[in-house]
């Protein structure tokens, strides 16, 4: 956290990333665009982004994903931006060791597009995501096999 004049500063970074090589950089833009109109909106200084470019978020193998966490170790930022939380992780496993590295180092994980309290039924609203992208990542998989 940093002050400006007086004031407690929420410091961010973005994450961005797409799937694959059928996506195009207008994907980064659109996610870079919202998040920064997020971060605007509530009085957060963003202060770098991180992106990965056609790599699935099925995986942790990720470079700037890699990155990221370990930056975050450093104290430099407090909120990891993400434009949905599926582009942070695709798997319940990964997600939550992520977070939990990153809760550890002080920086909170949000969303610019997925409103998510702070409350006791954070933790059950998060695991609902997951769950939901995992069944369209799924459905999404079986089509593409059955039109190919």
């Amino acid at each position: 956290m940093t002050y400006k004049m007086g004031v407690l500063a929420m410091t961010a970074v973005i994450y961005a990333r797409y799937s694959s090589d059928n996506q195009r950089e207008e994907s980064i833009e659109g996610q870079i665009r919202e998040c920064t109109a997020y971060a605007e909106k509530n009085g957060i200084t963003i202060v770098k982004h991180y992106i990965d470019r056609a790599i699935s978020a099925k995986t942790d193998n990720r470079p700037e994903f890699q990155q990221m966490i370990k930056d975050s170790d450093k104290k430099l930022f407090d909120i990891v931006l993400v434009w949905k939380l599926d582009r942070f992780a695709r798997n319940r496993y990964d997600s939550a060791r992520y977070k939990t590295q990153l809760k550890k180092n002080g920086v909170k994980l949000m969303s610019a597009t997925e409103i998510i309290s702070d409350g006791p039924e954070r933790f059950f609203i998060v695991t609902f995501y997951l769950n939901y992208y995992k069944i369209v990542t799924f459905n999404m998989s079986n089509y593409n096999k059955s039109v190919s």
